[in-house]
């Protein structure tokens, strides 16, 4: 898919929590087309693009959705909402990124996001079970606290709606009672830690990881342990932030830890 600079119509800012707004943009459905997992790139000035995840799966109806995190102290951010808010338009770029969905696979997905990572994984999670609403999906979204779910009652639906849906929700400062429900389940800690004690394998799986680098490798190493294929693991980090090795030997893993704690003595 060929990439291409173009004008959207801002249809719509909405404040999902007071820290992430959600933005819907507007074009010609042709020139909005996109991968599910991909993400776009928007003009703040002549001088600054700012990347965003698409939030929705490819559709025909010329809409894109966006999570944009709102950090009042960041002066970049405030701009950009001043001009969202502000604006009837705004020029992107479509579309970058390699972190899309296998159309030749129909193994199970694994789907970790933090924070607005989310964004990601929603579309990728809606153009899945668009095409299959069978595939076994399960959705790591990771918080620091349980209201950074923003979207937290969508995942809820697709837990109720889709019997191979399951939703997990981990916050680092702990979940309220009530969280729990058919197919939705809460965690406290830190999302590399909680998967290293919920998950036992994970060979089977297709992997999408969306976070910053320190997270997305945390939890690489993690899923190392776990049978995690390089093939078949996904995430846009590896473009910008590449590691070599990306996905470590079980074994390394085990000796770093050993060197650590002996140098520690």
């Amino acid at each position: 898919m060929s990439s291409r600079t173009l004008t959207c119509r801002v249809a719509e800012v909405e404040d999902l929590t007071p820290d992430v707004m959600g933005v819907r943009l507007e074009g010609r459905s042709e020139a909005m087309d996109h991968e599910a997992g991909q993400y776009l790139q928007l003009k703040l000035d002549d001088d600054t693009w700012v990347p965003f995840s698409i939030a929705s799966a490819p559709n025909e109806d010329g809409v894109l959705e966006l999570h944009i995190q709102h950090w009042p102290e960041r002066r970049n951010t405030a701009r950009l909402r001043e001009h969202l808010v502000e604006a009837q338009q705004v020029t992107v770029h479509l579309c970058n990124g390699d972190c899309m969905l296998d159309p030749d696979s129909h193994r199970p997905l694994l789907l970790v996001g933090a924070g607005t990572g989310f964004a990601q994984m929603k579309a990728l999670a809606e153009a899945a079970l668009l095409d299959d609403a069978q595939r076994h999906v399960e959705l790591w979204w990771a918080a620091r606290e349980r209201r950074d779910l923003y979207l937290e009652s969508l995942p809820r639906k697709w837990a109720a709606e889709y019997p191979s849906v399951h939703f997990h929700g981990v916050s680092e400062l702990g979940m309220h009672d009530g969280f729990d429900d058919d197919a939705v389940t809460g965690h406290h800690g830190r999302i590399d830690q909680v998967l290293a004690s919920q998950l036992d394998d994970v060979s089977g799986y297709d992997v999408y990881l969306c976070g910053s680098p320190g997270m997305v490798y945390a939890c690489v190493d993690v899923l190392a342990s776990l049978g995690l294929s390089e093939n078949r693991v996904f995430s846009d980090v590896f473009s910008y932030a590449p590691r070599d090795p990306l996905v470590p030997v079980v074994g390394s893993l085990v000796k770093n830890d050993s060197e650590t704690k002996g140098e520690g003595c």
